[in-house]
């Protein structure tokens, strides 16, 4: 399901990793990772040094990654299954940056939702204050392809964010912080408030914790009440740049109130319970 509206919550600390995800509501369903370390999710992509541009001050990230599902909020955008996923990111020394991040996605609705892809738009300034690092944003959540049944919505949304986050010896410590002024499927205004940490430990591997809350004004049409979501794991490089990341994700959603369809699961869905994910990423 979509990450529905992220709503001024009570601040908690939030650790970007190199990957992203994001939760995407079909019509009473859920999208694409807010940015929970092994998830993936163009919002939640950190910046890297990326390859120069000659001497245009310009530098080009890129991050193609694997997952054993597409996890935004800790909701399931792809009905349980596997996720191929890419993270572009143009940044300028000045800290200006835009980019992209794709994404298949699949989402069950009443009489239909044929999302197969989801694109999201990036951009925004990165800067440093204090010893803490900023980053104020743009996110654009579409899915190219999809059509709209009678009487229902399109996913796509919009998103303004503001991340920070700040080092203290072998912890790091970040905050994210959205809103949406109509979140996935229509449903109101949306705000999003996570917290986390990451901890590096012996052997190059680093431990994260995440901790998010979603609030959504119109709950029924974006299919769950207001949620928290949790995900704890670690990961580590394991040969050639390539990084390996397993975790512990889930939410506070029962299966019951998990995104009803009429008619074809009335009882609710599992996309909002608790699950292992497995990510494979490699950043250039």
């Amino acid at each position: 399901m979509a990450a529905a509206g992220r709503r001024a919550a009570a601040a908690m600390l939030a650790l970007a990793t190199t990957l992203a995800a994001g939760t995407a509501v079909a019509q009473t369903a859920v999208a694409p990772p807010g940015a929970e370390p092994a998830e993936t999710t163009a919002a939640a992509a950190p910046a890297t040094a990326g390859i120069a541009l000659g001497n245009t001050g310009l530098s080009l990230g890129i991050t193609p990654s694997v997952s054993s599902d597409y996890l935004f909020r800790g909701i399931s955008q792809t009905r349980n299954n596997w996720a191929v996923q890419g993270t572009f990111d143009l940044a300028h020394e000045s800290g200006v940056y835009v980019g992209a991040f794709i994404t298949n996605a699949k989402f069950l609705a009443s009489p239909y939702n044929n999302t197969r892809q989801e694109l999201d738009i990036l951009a925004g300034y990165r800067f440093t204050l204090a010893d803490i690092n900023f980053d104020i944003g743009y996110v654009g959540y579409l899915y190219p392809g999809q059509t709209k049944p009678e009487g229902t919505q399109l996913n796509e949304y919009h998103e303004l964010v503001l991340r920070a986050n700040h080092t203290i010896g072998i912890v790091k410590l970040s905050g994210t912080f959205a809103w949406s002024p109509n979140f996935f499927g229509r449903s109101g205004n949306g705000f999003y408030l996570e917290g986390g940490a990451d901890v590096t430990l012996p052997l190059e591997v680093t431990a994260f914790g995440r901790l998010g809350y979603q609030w959504i004004e119109r709950n029924p049409r974006f299919g769950t009440p207001d949620y928290l979501w949790y995900g704890v794991g670690i990961q580590r490089e394991i040969v050639l740049g390539v990084t390996a990341a397993v975790g512990w994700y889930g939410t506070n959603i029962s299966k019951r109130e998990c995104v009803p369809v009429v008619d074809r699961a009335d009882g609710g869905q599992r996309i909002c319970e608790g699950r292992v994910l497995f990510t494979l990423s490699r950043v250039f």
